[in-house]
């Protein structure tokens, strides 16, 4: 894997010729609109070589294990990091571990209902690096019934020819945003738990869904172990099917709190065969200028969450976008990770990588107001495929797939092999 960060002067025939690859190529791999380049850009040029793998120092381990583990010596270990004392191996030390062997994980895409457009695209491009897709369709009443918003129809048959599982995602979404007391008000009853349940089933059963994806945010706290009664009773009817659940990111239980409080991550990965962590928008619309999804938040996110839930049933979400800020009113605007690269070339601005927060920014001037731009790239973007690897965790999800980010499914084609 190569990864080339632009400086001031590179042209991308000279990056192109350094490399043997064409230029196209390089433009096709990253998504470039133009031959234009700015300092502090990050190229991925896929190459014949594997990434090497993150490992963990565990109790007892021996490098001659971990080699045997990964296919490779220890000699290549001791090679691939310079210092490491091969009998005096401290737990908890991160290696690096040249392997040929590729990291295998469950992934998940969230799209919205459609019949075609850049999901359709994204699905025939790259439904090879997809195990699931859930599709944003579903909501209910106070009294538990589910409906639909929107024909799911279509995308449950282009996922079905692309080799995907489609997934029922349900949310407690009404008038625009997520509500607690809907939720709340459904949970608290008995027979509300029951008719949503019968209603789901209905549903999966009608349109041959692979299972049922749940996004019930703002949980109420007193409602905690009811949401977890009614998943322990949906995966019992689900039987075989897949029940996935999405969970708000938190460093503590904090089971008090309005937003996090409701997901209880214990009972929530007994109920579930996978648990994904929204592990995004640290930095969120209308707030401060912020990293997206910075690594040492997702570190801490994650090693809090594997205390609770068991890595093979664990996911961490990947943003597939960026926010541009405008300064002072933090007014916020969405785009793809691949708009805001381009972004920055159009406006000449140059990208700083906050080596912390394994993210990269910039700024620039427009109608006399300052923009602060934050995004992901193929430098944060390995970044956290190296740590979901390390920590051992199943899989990955990305909101949303109908977002460019080429840079991405580059990598996962070169790097990932993908369980189906």
């Amino acid at each position: 894997m190569t990864i080339i960060v632009v400086e001031k002067g590179d042209s991308l025939w000279g990056i192109a010729e350094k490399n043997q690859v064409t230029p196209s190529r390089i433009m096709e791999v990253n998504g470039l609109e133009s031959t234009a380049l700015v300092p502090g850009l990050a190229l991925y040029i896929p190459d014949a070589a594997v990434a090497n793998r993150k490992y963990i120092i565990k109790s007892m381990d021996t490098l001659s294990m971990v080699a045997r583990r990964f296919g490779t010596s220890a000699a290549s270990i001791i090679k691939a990091n310079p210092g490491i004392v091969a009998n005096s191996l401290r737990v908890g030390t991160e290696i690096l571990v040249p392997s040929p062997y590729k990291n295998q994980l469950i992934t998940l895409g969230f799209a919205f209902p459609t019949s075609g457009g850049a999901v359709f695209e994204t699905l025939e491009e790259h439904g090879d690096k997809l195990t699931y897709l859930a599709i944003v369709a579903y909501s209910f009443t106070r009294e538990g019934n589910a409906y639909v918003e929107g024909d799911d129809r279509p995308l449950i048959v282009k996922c079905k020819q692309s080799g995907v599982t489609p997934l029922l995602m349900l949310r407690n979404f009404q008038n625009g945003d997520f509500d607690a007391d809907l939720a709340g008000d459904v949970l608290a009853s008995s027979g509300s738990r029951r008719n949503l349940i019968n209603s789901l089933l209905n549903f999966v059963r009608q349109r041959e869904y692979g299972g049922v994806s749940m996004d019930i945010e703002f949980i109420p706290p007193a409602r905690r172990f009811d949401y977890v009664q009614f998943l322990k009773e949906l995966k019992e009817e689900l039987n075989e099917l897949t029940l996935h659940v999405n969970v708000h990111a938190k460093t503590a239980d904090n089971p008090d709190n309005r937003i996090v409080g409701g997901h209880d991550y214990r009972g929530i990965g007994e109920a579930a065969d996978l648990v994904a962590i929204m592990t995004i928008d640290y930095g969120y619309p209308t707030g401060p200028p912020e990293p997206i999804s910075p690594l040492w938040w997702m570190g801490e996110v994650l090693r809090y969450a594997l205390t609770n839930i068991p890595e093979y049933k664990l996911q961490s979400a990947f943003p597939m976008y960026g926010y541009d800020w405008i300064i002072p009113t933090h007014e916020t605007k969405a785009l793809s990770a691949q708009s805001a690269q381009n972004l920055s070339i159009a406006m000449g601005a140059e990208i700083y990588f906050d080596t912390t927060a394994a993210s990269p920014t910039y700024s620039y001037w427009r109608e006399d107001a300052k923009h602060v731009v934050w995004y992901e790239d193929i430098r944060s973007i390995s970044a956290k495929y190296e740590m979901i690897d390390a920590y051992e965790l199943i899989g990955a999800t990305y909101w949303q797939i109908g977002l460019a980010f080429p840079q991405n499914w580059a990598f996962l084609d070169q790097n990932i092999m993908i369980i189906k």
